[in-house]
């Protein structure tokens, strides 16, 4: 998901994305551990997504807040 379509999302949204990108994420890590996937980047580049997530989350919690 690129930054644009990230910012585009509501708070109710960007939620519900980040739970689905972390269980995916922990699925994902398990799979390696119990044996190595074609793409071990795709676990850093999930991470950093999920990172991007809850950075754009909170940016619009701490904009509403001011807001008020």
């Amino acid at each position: 998901m690129k930054k644009e379509e990230i910012k585009e999302l509501s708070i109710p949204e960007l939620k519900a994305q980040i739970e689905a990108s972390e269980k995916a994420y922990r699925e994902l890590k398990v799979a390696h551990a119990i044996s190595p996937i074609d793409n071990p980047s795709k676990i850093t580049k999930d991470r950093k997504e999920i990172a991007r997530l809850k950075t754009v989350l909170r940016q619009k919690e701490i904009a509403e807040a001011t807001s008020k």
